[in-house]
């Protein structure tokens, strides 16, 4: 699972959960993997991104010199910021471990790659 991917989702769906964002991260396996870089689709998804949650993301699993701790204003221009964004957002890859409801305390499992977001029928609203 990507950390941009991870960024997007939350246990809003569980019974009683207000926001249930973001999900804490726990990583058993991480992989990193090479991509191209595309500097103007990193700098039109970051106001998207929820920056803290990924820098979050990014010290939970290791991977605490991905990115600096807040965005910077001249991102759009700034290609050495946007190619440590691109790193953190499409190349770091949890591929097992898994994601925690903040609210419920809830997995949600991670394998090869894959979240398993699905939830009971008694545990939905």
């Amino acid at each position: 699972m990507k950390l941009f991917t991870h960024n997007m989702l939350t246990s809003k769906m569980i019974k009683n959960v207000k926001v249930g964002y973001p999900l804490k991260l726990n990583a058993a396996e991480v992989k990193v993997t090479p991509s191209e870089f595309r500097s103007t689709y990193v700098s039109r998804m970051l106001p998207k991104i929820d920056w803290g949650v990924l820098y979050e993301a990014t010290q939970s699993i290791g991977h605490a010199e991905a990115i600096p701790s807040s965005i910077s204003d001249d991102y759009e221009k700034n290609e050495d910021f946007l190619r440590k964004a691109h790193h953190a957002l499409f190349e770091i890859e949890v591929i097992n471990g898994e994601m925690i409801c903040p609210e419920t305390g809830r997995k949600f499992p991670i394998k090869d790659g894959i979240p398993n977001m699905l939830v009971n029928e008694d545990e939905v609203n």
